[in-house]
């Protein structure tokens, strides 16, 4: 079993999923009393989502080079950064280490392509709904067009991430409210939903919809689970 290396923290609620994923992966595809192997490095994210409100990439990236870097001094085989959003910093992080980076956004693409999809619609942090690079690999590496909530409602799904989500709140109210943009989008053409924010599975899931949800937290553990026992 290969050594998983992640980047947490951002924040450490979905971080804890994470954990919780690979471990229930390793479990149930092993038997007994197996666990994963993990090391992980957890960022504070206070002084982070200050950057990003400011949108100061270059400000956030020491962070994480810095923890990448530790990982893989510290034996991880792999990285998975735990946090969606992050991800726009995926070629700084990789510069500087040589064991492989698996990208959320190509892990989830393999997902949406294997299964036909064309069109979907996106919910994640106001940074990634407004994050052309995502759908410009989505389009361009795995033939799938993005459709994004207007502008209202990119607010109100950025705020009950922040407000609510990050925090450890789970409310019904905005659970409501995301099945409604959820609706919404899908009346545009999204034939299924990215919840493109590692908190969002906290809130809502398959049961809550009829319309397809593709959970990018869970597809990356898979992902990373495959590989470390391939």
């Amino acid at each position: 079993m290969k050594i998983i290396g992640l980047i947490g923290g951002m924040s450490w609620e979905s971080t804890k999923i994470y954990y919780e994923y690979l471990n229930e992966a390793a479990r149930d595809r092993l038997g007994g009393l197996h666990s994963a192997r993990i090391i992980m490095v957890s960022v504070d994210f206070a002084p982070i989502e200050s950057l990003l409100k400011q949108r100061d990439w270059d400000g956030i990236a020491p962070y994480l080079v810095t923890a990448a870097k530790q990982l893989e001094a510290a034996g991880a085989e792999c990285v998975l950064l735990c946090t969606n959003t992050m991800h726009k910093l995926a070629p700084q992080i990789t510069e500087h280490i040589s064991i492989p980076f698996f990208h959320i956004i190509d892990v989830l693409g393999m997902a949406l392509q294997e299964n036909g999809h064309k069109q979907v619609g996106l919910l994640g942090t106001m940074a990634t709904m407004q994050n052309e690079e995502i759908a410009d690999m989505l389009a361009s590496r795995y033939g799938v067009s993005v459709i994004v909530p207007d502008a209202r409602d990119m607010d109100i799904v950025n705020q009950i991430i922040f407000d609510e989500l990050c925090l450890g709140q789970v409310h019904s109210a905005s659970r409501n409210t995301y099945l409604e943009i959820m609706n919404s989008l899908n009346a545009r053409g999204a034939e299924a939903i990215i919840l493109g924010c590692t908190e969002i599975a906290m809130l809502v899931s398959s049961k809550d919809t009829a319309i397809p949800l593709y959970d990018t937290t869970a597809l990356h553990a898979s992902y990373a689970t495959d590989w470390s026992l391939s």
